[in-house]
């Protein structure tokens, strides 16, 4: 990563790049990782907008042979982010732009502390594309470098591959947070949702696939 930190200017995306960050050879015992979710005005990082983020903190536990995780609920967070209204959006997730106003923040802001959070971590979501590409290119915006994560574990491809290898080709549907928690016995909230519980859900969901993953590494449970 301190190749890519060569290109960010001094400020919280440099700090972030030439920290100590998890990457592919990373134990799973040893992986500390960082659940995050984000609510945008869409799905297109160069048309759409942030609106929130949520992120909840998960370490590494157990052994080289049985890893385990831990949810560090005290080491969580939640914030709206001014900047946008939420248009037709609001219908997704049920945010406000007097709710923005409100109690939002600046971006900038929300992007120092998350990528803080973020240091000596792996990003952990479920779908993770949304994710690190509106991350990215809001710190491009705000930060004048795009965000590059050296490990990223995405709940929704491991459920994928899981599937695929069981011979059951999953429809769009099969793949969606409360339809895999429940599949994995997991309680399952119908209510809708704000980024920081959604980042929950994606926090436990990981737990229960650790127990079921044959993976020792980063990679291995990337690309089993």
């Amino acid at each position: 990563m301190r190749f890519f930190s060569k290109r960010a200017p001094e400020g919280p995306l440099r700090d972030y790049l030439e920290a100590d960050n998890p990457g592919p050879r990373t134990a799973l015992h040893e992986l500390n990782l960082l659940a995050v979710d984000v609510e945008t005005t869409g799905l297109d990082p160069k048309r759409d907008s942030l609106l929130s983020i949520g992120w909840v903190a998960v370490d590494g536990a157990g052994t080289a042979d049985s890893p385990a995780a831990k949810i560090r609920c005290g080491q969580a967070g939640h914030r709206l982010l001014l900047g946008a209204s939420v248009g037709q959006s609001a219908v997704i997730h049920g945010l406000t732009d007097d709710a923005l106003a409100d109690k939002g923040v600046a971006v900038k802001e929300a992007l120092t502390e998350l990528l803080e959070q973020l240091k000596g971590r792996a990003l952990l979501c479920h779908f993770s594309a949304i994710e690190t590409q509106f991350l990215s290119a809001a710190c491009q915006e705000h930060f004048g470098a795009a965000l590059k994560i050296p490990a990223v574990i995405d709940t929704f491809a491991i459920e994928r591959r899981h599937m695929e290898r069981m011979s059951t080709y999953p429809r769009g549907e099969d793949l969606r947070l409360p339809r895999v928690r429940e599949r994995y016995g997991l309680p399952v909230n119908h209510r809708r949702h704000d980024a920081l519980s959604d980042a929950l859900s994606c926090a436990e969901l990981y737990l229960a696939q650790l127990a079921h993953t044959k993976a020792r590494t980063v990679k291995q449970l990337a690309n089993p």
